[in-house]
Protein backbone atom coordinates (compact mmCIF):
# COMPACT_ATOMS: atom_id res chain seq x y z
CA UNK A 1 0.00 0.00 0.00
CA UNK A 2 1.52 3.14 -0.90
CA UNK A 3 1.54 5.70 1.88
CA UNK A 4 -0.57 9.34 1.55
CA UNK A 5 1.15 11.91 3.20
CA UNK A 6 -1.52 14.82 4.02
CA UNK A 7 0.86 18.78 3.15
CA UNK A 8 -0.77 19.67 6.15
CA UNK A 9 -0.28 17.38 9.05
CA UNK A 10 2.31 15.40 7.93
CA UNK A 11 0.58 12.53 9.49
CA UNK A 12 -0.38 9.34 7.48
CA UNK A 13 -4.05 7.80 7.45
CA UNK A 14 -4.78 6.41 11.35
CA UNK A 15 -6.73 3.68 9.57
CA UNK A 16 -3.88 1.59 9.09
CA UNK A 17 -1.96 2.45 13.00
CA UNK A 18 0.69 4.42 10.70
CA UNK A 19 0.69 7.72 11.75
CA UNK A 20 2.74 10.38 13.70
CA UNK A 21 0.27 11.18 16.52
CA UNK A 22 -1.10 9.29 19.66
CA UNK A 23 -3.34 6.92 17.40
CA UNK A 24 -0.15 5.44 15.87
CA UNK A 25 0.36 1.70 16.00
CA UNK A 26 3.05 -0.20 14.48
CA UNK A 27 2.50 -4.37 15.35
CA UNK A 28 4.94 -7.23 14.86
CA UNK A 29 3.63 -10.56 15.50
CA UNK A 30 5.74 -14.03 15.46
CA UNK A 31 4.23 -17.68 16.25
CA UNK A 32 5.71 -20.86 16.62
CA UNK A 33 4.95 -24.29 16.68
CA UNK A 34 7.02 -26.98 18.17
CA UNK A 35 6.71 -31.21 17.60
CA UNK A 36 8.67 -33.94 17.88
CA UNK A 37 9.09 -35.97 14.68
CA UNK A 38 10.94 -38.80 14.41
CA UNK A 39 12.17 -38.34 17.83
CA UNK A 40 13.70 -35.08 16.96
CA UNK A 41 11.72 -31.38 18.67
CA UNK A 42 11.06 -29.86 15.38
CA UNK A 43 10.19 -25.95 14.78
CA UNK A 44 7.09 -26.96 12.69
CA UNK A 45 5.43 -23.35 12.33
CA UNK A 46 7.33 -20.06 11.99
CA UNK A 47 4.62 -17.34 10.75
CA UNK A 48 5.60 -13.47 11.33
CA UNK A 49 5.01 -10.11 10.68
CA UNK A 50 6.78 -7.10 10.89
CA UNK A 51 10.10 -7.46 12.51
CA UNK A 52 10.07 -10.29 14.29
CA UNK A 53 12.05 -13.50 13.41
CA UNK A 54 14.00 -16.54 14.71
CA UNK A 55 16.74 -18.46 13.47
CA UNK A 56 17.15 -21.23 12.51
CA UNK A 57 17.06 -23.86 15.63
CA UNK A 58 20.12 -25.29 17.52
CA UNK A 59 20.61 -28.59 19.06
CA UNK A 60 23.48 -28.27 21.26
CA UNK A 61 22.19 -30.93 23.40
CA UNK A 62 21.85 -33.61 20.74
CA UNK A 63 19.21 -34.26 18.07
CA UNK A 64 16.71 -35.97 21.00
CA UNK A 65 17.67 -33.07 23.18
CA UNK A 66 15.63 -29.98 23.76
CA UNK A 67 15.24 -27.38 20.60
CA UNK A 68 17.00 -24.22 21.18
CA UNK A 69 15.75 -21.21 19.33
CA UNK A 70 16.33 -17.50 19.30
CA UNK A 71 13.57 -14.86 19.35
CA UNK A 72 14.68 -11.80 17.47
CA UNK A 73 13.62 -8.08 17.42
CA UNK A 74 16.24 -6.52 15.27
CA UNK A 75 15.09 -3.01 16.24
CA UNK A 76 16.38 -4.17 19.90
CA UNK A 77 13.47 -2.50 21.94
CA UNK A 78 9.98 -0.63 21.60
CA UNK A 79 9.41 2.95 20.92
CA UNK A 80 5.92 4.73 20.96
CA UNK A 81 3.63 2.92 19.55
CA UNK A 82 5.39 -0.36 19.04
CA UNK A 83 3.07 -3.46 19.88
CA UNK A 84 4.74 -6.42 19.84
CA UNK A 85 3.00 -10.11 19.77
CA UNK A 86 4.75 -13.60 20.59
CA UNK A 87 3.20 -17.67 20.51
CA UNK A 88 4.58 -20.56 20.83
CA UNK A 89 2.73 -24.14 21.08
CA UNK A 90 4.81 -26.56 21.94
CA UNK A 91 2.96 -30.09 21.00
CA UNK A 92 2.91 -33.28 23.41
CA UNK A 93 6.35 -35.14 23.91
CA UNK A 94 8.20 -32.04 22.68
CA UNK A 95 10.90 -29.76 24.49
CA UNK A 96 11.24 -26.30 23.41
CA UNK A 97 13.82 -23.46 24.98
CA UNK A 98 13.53 -19.97 23.77
CA UNK A 99 15.40 -16.99 24.12
CA UNK A 100 17.07 -13.74 23.31
CA UNK A 101 20.31 -13.06 21.52
CA UNK A 102 20.41 -9.54 23.90
CA UNK A 103 18.30 -7.45 26.40
CA UNK A 104 14.99 -6.20 25.61
CA UNK A 105 15.12 -2.20 26.08
CA UNK A 106 12.36 0.16 26.45
CA UNK A 107 12.90 3.68 25.63
CA UNK A 108 11.32 7.18 26.68
CA UNK A 109 7.23 7.57 25.41
CA UNK A 110 7.27 10.42 22.42
CA UNK A 111 5.80 13.64 23.36
CA UNK A 112 2.21 12.41 22.81
CA UNK A 113 3.24 10.02 25.71
CA UNK A 114 1.78 7.06 23.43
CA UNK A 115 2.49 3.32 24.83
CA UNK A 116 4.05 0.63 23.43
CA UNK A 117 2.64 -2.91 24.17
CA UNK A 118 4.40 -6.14 24.71
CA UNK A 119 2.01 -9.62 24.65
CA UNK A 120 3.55 -12.97 24.91
CA UNK A 121 1.21 -16.50 24.72
CA UNK A 122 2.64 -19.67 25.54
CA UNK A 123 0.88 -22.97 24.87
CA UNK A 124 2.14 -26.69 26.17
CA UNK A 125 0.29 -29.48 25.36
CA UNK A 126 0.45 -32.46 27.82
CA UNK A 127 3.49 -34.14 27.91
CA UNK A 128 5.28 -31.14 26.46
CA UNK A 129 8.08 -29.23 27.99
CA UNK A 130 8.81 -25.08 27.63
CA UNK A 131 11.85 -22.89 28.92
CA UNK A 132 11.24 -19.12 27.87
CA UNK A 133 14.37 -17.64 28.93
CA UNK A 134 14.52 -14.52 27.69
CA UNK A 135 17.69 -12.25 28.35
CA UNK A 136 16.90 -9.25 30.59
CA UNK A 137 14.67 -6.28 29.68
CA UNK A 138 15.54 -2.14 30.71
CA UNK A 139 13.21 0.10 30.88
CA UNK A 140 14.49 3.72 30.10
CA UNK A 141 13.68 6.77 32.32
CA UNK A 142 9.95 7.51 30.89
CA UNK A 143 9.01 4.68 29.14
CA UNK A 144 5.72 3.60 29.04
CA UNK A 145 3.72 0.39 27.92
CA UNK A 146 2.38 -2.80 29.06
CA UNK A 147 3.96 -6.12 29.17
CA UNK A 148 1.09 -9.24 29.35
CA UNK A 149 2.47 -13.01 29.66
CA UNK A 150 0.49 -15.51 29.52
CA UNK A 151 0.68 -19.28 30.00
CA UNK A 152 -1.50 -22.01 28.72
CA UNK A 153 -0.91 -25.86 30.53
CA UNK A 154 -2.78 -28.97 29.25
CA UNK A 155 -2.71 -32.06 31.45
CA UNK A 156 1.18 -32.70 32.92
CA UNK A 157 2.83 -30.10 30.71
CA UNK A 158 6.30 -28.73 32.50
CA UNK A 159 7.63 -24.98 32.30
CA UNK A 160 10.51 -23.33 33.79
CA UNK A 161 10.75 -19.26 32.47
CA UNK A 162 11.62 -15.99 33.89
CA UNK A 163 11.38 -12.60 33.57
CA UNK A 164 14.23 -10.06 34.88
CA UNK A 165 13.44 -6.26 34.43
CA UNK A 166 15.88 -3.27 34.90
CA UNK A 167 14.34 -0.14 35.53
CA UNK A 168 16.54 2.97 34.48
CA UNK A 169 20.32 3.31 34.23
CA UNK A 170 21.90 3.83 37.40
CA UNK A 171 25.25 3.28 35.81
CA UNK A 172 24.77 6.65 33.50
CA UNK A 173 22.48 8.58 36.46
CA UNK A 174 19.35 8.26 34.90
CA UNK A 175 16.72 6.48 36.91
CA UNK A 176 13.37 5.60 36.45
CA UNK A 177 11.90 8.75 37.71
CA UNK A 178 8.95 8.94 35.37
CA UNK A 179 7.09 6.73 33.29
CA UNK A 180 4.72 3.39 33.74
CA UNK A 181 4.93 -0.37 33.18
CA UNK A 182 1.81 -2.25 33.95
CA UNK A 183 3.08 -5.95 34.02
CA UNK A 184 0.44 -8.90 34.38
CA UNK A 185 0.52 -12.46 34.21
CA UNK A 186 -1.36 -15.10 33.97
CA UNK A 187 -0.34 -18.86 34.04
CA UNK A 188 -3.62 -21.71 33.04
CA UNK A 189 -3.55 -25.56 33.85
CA UNK A 190 -6.51 -26.93 31.37
CA UNK A 191 -8.38 -23.98 32.40
CA UNK A 192 -7.66 -23.19 35.53
CA UNK A 193 -5.82 -20.25 37.10
CA UNK A 194 -2.39 -21.37 38.81
CA UNK A 195 -1.02 -17.70 39.17
CA UNK A 196 -2.39 -14.45 38.06
CA UNK A 197 -0.57 -11.08 39.18
CA UNK A 198 -0.68 -7.49 38.24
CA UNK A 199 1.86 -5.09 39.00
CA UNK A 200 2.04 -1.59 38.10
CA UNK A 201 5.31 0.11 37.99
CA UNK A 202 4.50 3.74 38.75
CA UNK A 203 7.48 5.99 40.23
CA UNK A 204 4.90 8.26 41.39
CA UNK A 205 2.60 6.02 43.58
CA UNK A 206 3.84 5.66 47.30
CA UNK A 207 4.27 2.02 46.52
CA UNK A 208 7.14 2.41 44.32
CA UNK A 209 9.37 3.42 46.93
CA UNK A 210 7.46 2.13 50.65
CA UNK A 211 8.90 -0.77 52.18
CA UNK A 212 5.75 -2.57 51.77
CA UNK A 213 6.17 -2.02 47.34
CA UNK A 214 9.09 -1.98 45.29
CA UNK A 215 11.03 -0.40 48.07
CA UNK A 216 13.15 1.86 45.52
CA UNK A 217 14.60 -1.42 44.23
CA UNK A 218 15.49 -0.32 40.55
CA UNK A 219 15.87 -4.29 39.29
CA UNK A 220 13.47 -7.24 39.77
CA UNK A 221 13.34 -10.37 38.55
CA UNK A 222 10.90 -12.94 39.07
CA UNK A 223 11.43 -16.98 37.66
CA UNK A 224 8.64 -19.82 37.69
CA UNK A 225 8.47 -23.73 37.53
CA UNK A 226 5.19 -25.70 37.26
CA UNK A 227 5.27 -29.60 36.98
CA UNK A 228 7.79 -30.14 39.69
CA UNK A 229 7.50 -34.05 41.25
CA UNK A 230 8.71 -32.64 44.35
CA UNK A 231 7.91 -29.02 44.92
CA UNK A 232 9.54 -29.15 48.52
CA UNK A 233 12.90 -31.27 47.75
CA UNK A 234 12.93 -28.22 45.13
CA UNK A 235 12.55 -25.37 47.10
CA UNK A 236 15.60 -26.91 49.42
CA UNK A 237 17.74 -27.41 46.13
CA UNK A 238 17.34 -23.70 45.23
CA UNK A 239 17.62 -22.21 48.55
CA UNK A 240 21.24 -24.66 49.05
CA UNK A 241 22.59 -23.30 45.55
CA UNK A 242 22.16 -19.59 45.73
CA UNK A 243 21.56 -19.00 49.82
CA UNK A 244 24.46 -16.44 49.32
CA UNK A 245 22.28 -13.75 48.07
CA UNK A 246 20.07 -12.36 50.80
CA UNK A 247 17.34 -10.29 48.35
CA UNK A 248 15.48 -13.23 47.15
CA UNK A 249 12.54 -15.33 48.19
CA UNK A 250 11.02 -19.05 47.04
CA UNK A 251 8.03 -20.35 47.25
CA UNK A 252 5.41 -22.79 45.79
CA UNK A 253 1.67 -22.05 45.56
CA UNK A 254 -0.73 -23.90 43.65
CA UNK A 255 2.07 -26.14 42.12
CA UNK A 256 4.06 -23.46 41.00
CA UNK A 257 7.77 -22.86 41.96
CA UNK A 258 8.20 -18.91 42.55
CA UNK A 259 11.23 -17.05 43.15
CA UNK A 260 11.81 -13.59 43.53
CA UNK A 261 14.49 -10.99 43.59
CA UNK A 262 14.20 -7.38 44.52
CA UNK A 263 17.50 -5.31 44.65
CA UNK A 264 19.39 -3.12 42.70
CA UNK A 265 22.23 -5.29 40.39
CA UNK A 266 21.04 -6.56 37.26
CA UNK A 267 24.07 -8.92 36.89
CA UNK A 268 23.22 -10.60 40.52
CA UNK A 269 19.89 -11.11 39.33
CA UNK A 270 20.64 -12.69 35.66
CA UNK A 271 22.71 -14.94 37.76
CA UNK A 272 20.78 -15.64 40.68
CA UNK A 273 18.37 -16.82 37.70
CA UNK A 274 20.63 -19.06 35.63
CA UNK A 275 22.29 -20.48 39.30
CA UNK A 276 18.03 -21.47 40.14
CA UNK A 277 17.51 -22.20 36.51
CA UNK A 278 20.66 -24.90 36.38
CA UNK A 279 19.11 -26.39 39.54
CA UNK A 280 15.64 -27.43 38.60
CA UNK A 281 15.94 -28.02 35.24
CA UNK A 282 17.28 -31.48 35.91
CA UNK A 283 14.49 -31.90 38.42
CA UNK A 284 11.72 -30.75 35.86
CA UNK A 285 12.98 -32.22 33.27
CA UNK A 286 15.56 -35.08 34.23
CA UNK A 287 18.09 -33.04 31.59
CA UNK A 288 21.16 -31.56 33.16
CA UNK A 289 20.99 -27.73 32.08
CA UNK A 290 22.83 -26.54 29.18
CA UNK A 291 22.84 -22.47 29.25
CA UNK A 292 22.24 -21.41 24.92
CA UNK A 293 25.41 -20.22 23.20
CA UNK A 294 24.36 -16.76 22.95
CA UNK A 295 24.25 -16.42 26.61
CA UNK A 296 28.25 -16.80 26.47
CA UNK A 297 28.47 -14.12 23.81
Amino acid sequence: MTARFDSATLQLPCASGHCFDGGRRWAASLQLGFARRQGVCRMVSARHQGPLRVQRPFYPEGRDGACHVYVLHPPGGLVSGDALNVSARVETDAHALLTTPAANKLYRADSHGVAWAQHTRLRVDDGGVLEWLPQETIAFDGSRGEQVTQIDLAGDARCLGWEVLALGRPASRLPYVSGRIDQRFRLTRDGKPLWLERQPLDPSHPRFKGRWGQGGASVQATLWAVGLSDETGAIEAVRDVIATSPRWAVTVRHGVLLLRYLGNERNEAWELCQQAWACLRPLLACIPAYPPRIWLT
